[in-house]
């Protein structure tokens, strides 16, 4: 398989609730920030490594999804995704990182 970018889809912004390192801050909003409500695989763009390509591995389109934050080279390659994400990962998309 061909490079996987890990991929939030969005709740609304919840104003005052802390979010945990690596979530997507809503620009403008003070205290705000945007929860992933799912975590989603989705393959690189061809040729533009780290940027998503247009479909998740279930198939939801990446377009008003925010791309998560880089896994560092010291972070083991298990999970795929941030492990404080771990109950929002997309059942559909971990199925398919298993094959």
């Amino acid at each position: 398989m061909s490079e996987i970018v890990v991929v939030y889809e969005l709740d609304q912004p919840a104003a005052g609730h802390a979010a945990p390192a690596g979530a997507p801050a809503t620009p403008g909003e003070p205290g705000a920030a945007r929860v992933p409500r799912r975590v989603h695989a989705a393959p690189a763009a061809p040729g533009r490594s780290g940027a998503a390509g247009p479909r998740t591995l279930c198939g939801k389109d990446t377009f008003a999804m925010e791309k998560a934050r880089r896994m560092s080279a010291e972070e083991p390659v298990t999970p795929w995704y941030p492990p404080e994400y771990a109950a929002q990962v997309c059942p559909e998309c971990a199925a398919v990182m298993e094959i």
